[in-house]
This record gives C-alpha cells, sequence and structure tokens, in this order.
C-alpha cells in the first residue's frame, strides 16, 4: 500500500521515464496531490498495464493540486549525459507547477537542488509514495504517447510497442536501417560495438 509521504503542504513528488532507452527524449513529471488523496490502483507505473495507467493519468490530471510533465530530447541527453537529462527534466517539469513547492521528494538516489527547495532522494520511491508513483504514471504515459507519435514518421523500428527501449526487435532495425535523428547517438546502440562510426 502506497503511503502519504507530507512533511510539508505543496510537497512535490517527481519521476522521470525513458532513461534507458535508444531513442526517444527522458520524460519527467512533477505533481501535488492534494493530503486527502486516495487511490487503490495507483503503484509504480512499471507495475501497472498500459490500460491502467491511461486509465489513472485523467483522474490524476484532475485531482492533483498542479501537475508538469517535460521532455528532454536525444541531442541533449547526448550533451549532458543521461543523469543530468534525467534531473534537468524534473527540474523543467517543476517549473510548469502552478503553486510553489515547499519540500521535492525524488525517485532514485540522485537530484541536484531545485533553487533553494529543500529535498530528498528516495529509492524505489515510486513503489512507496503515492505522489511519486503518480509522477511515474505520467511521465510513462506522456513519454510513451511521444514515442507513438514518432512511430508514425519511423515504422520500422516498431517505437509503438518497444517505446525505444532496447528490445531486440528494435537493435535488429537499427542494424538493418542504420539510425534516425531521435536515436542517442552516446549510447550503445548495438551490442557489438563500443561506438558508431557518424
Amino acid at each position: 500500500m502506497l503511503k502519504s509521504y507530507f512533511r510539508i503542504f505543496d510537497e512535490v513528488g517527481t519521476d522521470e521515464a525513458g532513461r534507458g532507452c535508444l531513442a526517444g527524449p527522458v520524460t519527467a513529471a512533477a505533481l501535488i496531490l492534494p493530503k486527502n488523496f486516495k487511490n487503490g490502483i495507483l503503484n509504480d507505473s512499471k507495475l501497472l498495464s498500459e490500460n491502467k495507467r491511461k486509465g489513472l493519468r485523467p483522474i490524476l490530471e484532475e485531482e492533483a493540486i498542479c501537475f508538469g510533465v517535460a521532455h528532454v530530447y536525444s541531442e541533449k541527453i547526448d550533451e549532458i549525459n543521461i543523469l543530468n537529462a534525467s534531473i534537468l527534466a524534473m527540474h523543467k517539469a517543476i517549473n510548469e507547477l502552478k503553486v510553489e513547492p515547499k519540500f521535492i521528494i525524488v525517485d532514485g538516489n540522485r537530484f541536484k537542488a531545485y533553487r533553494n527547495v529543500a529535498f530528498e532522494c528516495i529509492v524505489k520511491g515510486d513503489s512507496k509514495y503515492m505522489s511519486i508513483a503518480a509522477a511515474s504514471v505520467l511521465a510513462k504515459t506522456y513519454r510513451d504517447d511521444y514515442m507513438e507519435r514518432l512511430h508514425e514518421e519511423f515504422p520500422m523500428y516498431n517505437w509503438k510497442k518497444n517505446k525505444g527501449y532496447p528490445t531486440k526487435e528494435h537493435r535488429e532495425a537499427i542494424r538493418e536501417y542504420g539510425i534516425t535523428k531521435y536515436h542517442r547517438k552516446s549510447f550503445r546502440l548495438l551490442p557489438e560495438q563500443l561506438t558508431l562510426n557518424l
């Protein structure tokens, strides 16, 4: 059962999706839930079916005090590395909030201070605290939507299904068709090569 964290009112939960992908953005969400928020389905987005995530999203958007979602794209990921890009995406998502945060809880063990707001990193926070789990659902569903739009442009990679993750099918398509402008060139895109000759 997920808990409310609440040290303070206007506490923000934030999480990202797409960190391990070979293509597409890393996407983060941040939101503030009301203190009385309850939901029996909400959990870490990785533990929920696609249908459950999609069903939760409008509920979270409607019941949250406020929320923000932000993408950081492959060019920036290649420039600053995936960890820094993930943190940047979370900062950008927090920037979208209509309420100034008083405290931030972050999934994982790495974060950089956002302005002068106090924060706490929580390993596996998306399976412990509602606001982080809710952020994980928003980040995942918004990123999935984005990858499904990219699929229309490059259907041979089947991003509609694999969402840019390093599946065997995705890597076989890279081997056959090469890379796109959406691929992360700083990542090891094929197992047998350490670098790509671009």
